[in-house]
C-alpha cells in the first residue's frame, strides 16, 4: 500500500473543513490517514461531527485533551512525531489555526514531510491571539499554502512566501455548508430544545472574551440587555462554561444556555436566528452565506471578506445592544455577492493541488 496523505484534525472547525478534502481525495483514489489529536474531546464537540459530516472514523485518536498552550502543544508535538515516523506520510494536511495545526506542521517539517495548510494567509494582525501565532508560523512551515480568500494571498506575499507555494482554492467550510443546506432546519432545533421562534444565536469562547472574569461579566451583562429585547440562545462551549456561569449567564429568564450542538443542529440554530452575536471565525463565514446579520464581539477579524462580501460587522460590547436592536427592525440582509470561489468546489480544487504536488 502506498504511503498515505495524512490529515491532522483536532477541533470542530477542522472537521468541517477537512470533510470535503477527504472526500475529494478519496474519489481520486489517494491513500489517506486521518489523525484526530483529541484537542476537542467532548462528544458534542468531536464525535458527532464525524458522524454528521461523513468523515471516516479516525485511524488514530491521540487523546491529547486540554491543557495550557505549552503543555498541550508539547504533548501534540511528541505524539505527532511518533505517528508520522510510524506511518511515513507523503504529505501532511493541516487545517485552520488551532494548536494541533501548528504542532503538526512543526513535527512534519522537522521530519522532512511536506506540509499543506488549508486556510492559509488569514491575518487578524493581533499577536495577543494564540490563533494568530499559530497561523503565521504554520504558513512559514507549509510547502503549500491553500488560501480561502483573495486578501490572504497578499498577506502571504508580504511575509515573503514564494508565489509558487500559494494557491487560491476557495473555502472548504462552505463546501460543507452548501452540501448540507437542506438539513439545516431551524424549526427542528427549536422543537428539540424548547426554544422560541424569534431569538438571537450567541457563541462566546475566545480567551480575550471569556478567560477574565470581569470581561466575561461585562459581556454577560450585555447578553442580558439583549435578552430584554429578544430571547438569546447560547450553546456554551466547554472552555467558557465556568466563567460565563459564574458571571450569571443563566440568571435571565430569556437566556437559554444549552449544551454544545452538533454541526447540523448548530447551523440550523444560526440559520433561524434574527442575528448572531459571536466571537467565532466560522460563524462569521456561515452567516455570510446564510444571510444572517452577524455581530462579532472582537476588535479585529482575520476574515474581512465576511464584512465586504457578507453580513458581518465588528462591534464593541457597548455597540452590540444597539446593533441587535437595529437587526430586529430590519429584514435579513442578503449579500450582494458571495466571496470568490465560495462555490462548494474547494475540496476538489484542494485535491487537485495536493495530487499535483505529489507528482501524480
Amino acid at each position: 500500500m502506498p504511503s498515505p496523505v495524512l490529515h491532522v484534525i483536532g477541533a470542530r472547525p477542522n472537521f468541517i473543513k477537512a470533510a470535503p478534502v477527504v472526500a475529494a481525495l478519496g474519489e481520486r483514489g489517494v491513500a489517506q490517514r486521518v489523525v484526530h489529536t483529541g484537542q476537542h474531546y467532548d462528544e458534542r464537540m468531536s464525535d458527532i461531527f464525524f458522524r454528521e459530516l461523513g468523515l471516516p472514523e479516525p485511524d488514530v485518536d491521540l487523546g491529547v485533551g486540554s491543557g495550557s498552550h505549552g503543555r498541550q502543544t508539547g504533548a501534540l508535538l511528541a505524539a505527532l512525531e511518533e505517528e508520522f515516523t510510524a506511518s511515513s506520510p507523503r504529505s501532511v494536511i493541516v487545517y485552520g489555526d488551532v494548536n494541533s495545526t501548528l504542532a503538526a506542521a512543526l513535527a512534519a517539517a522537522k521530519l522532512g514531510v511536506p506540509v499543506a495548510h488549508v486556510e492559509a494567509g488569514l491575518r487578524s494582525f493581533d499577536m495577543t491571539m494564540p490563533e494568530e501565532i499559530n497561523r503565521r508560523l504554520t504558513d512559514q512551515l507549509a510547502d503549500l499554502c491553500l488560501v480561502t480568500s483573495p486578501e490572504a494571498v497578499g498577506h502571504l506575499a508580504d511575509e515573503g512566501i514564494a508565489v509558487d507555494r500559494v494557491h487560491l482554492v476557495g473555502n472548504p467550510m462552505i463546501d460543507t455548508l452548501l452540501a448540507n443546506l437542506d438539513r439545516f432546519d431551524p424549526a427542528a432545533v427549536q422543537a428539540a430544545h424548547g426554544l422560541p421562534s424569534r431569538y438571537v444565536a450567541a457563541t462566546l469562547h475566545r480567551p480575550a472574551n471569556v478567560d477574565d472574569p470581569a470581561t466575561a461579566a461585562r459581556l454577560v451583562a450585555r447578553l442580558h440587555e439583549i435578552a430584554d429585547l429578544v430571547d438569546v440562545v447560547i450553546p456554551v462551549h466547554p472552555r467558557s462554561r465556568g466563567t460565563l456561569t459564574a458571571a450569571g449567564l443563566d440568571r435571565h429568564p430569556n437566556v437559554h444556555a444549552i449544551e454544545p450542538l452538533g454541526y447540523v443542529e448548530f447551523v440550523g440554530l444560526v440559520r433561524g436566528a434574527v442575528a448572531a452575536v459571536t466571537d467565532s471565525g466560522g460563524v462569521q463565514e456561515e452567516t455570510t452565506m446564510l444571510g444572517v446579520p452577524c455581530l462579532t464581539l472582537r476588535p479585529n477579524t482575520e476574515r474581512p471578506i465576511t464584512i465586504t462580501h457578507g453580513t458581518n460587522r465588528l462591534v464593541t460590547p457597548d455597540e452590540v445592544v444597539p446593533a441587535v436592536r437595529k437587526a430586529l427592525e430590519q429584514r435579513h440582509p442578503v449579500p450582494r455577492e458571495t466571496p470568490p470561489l465560495w462555490d462548494g468546489k474547494a475540496g476538489p480544487r484542494i485535491a487537485d493541488v495536493i495530487i499535483g504536488s505529489l507528482g501524480e
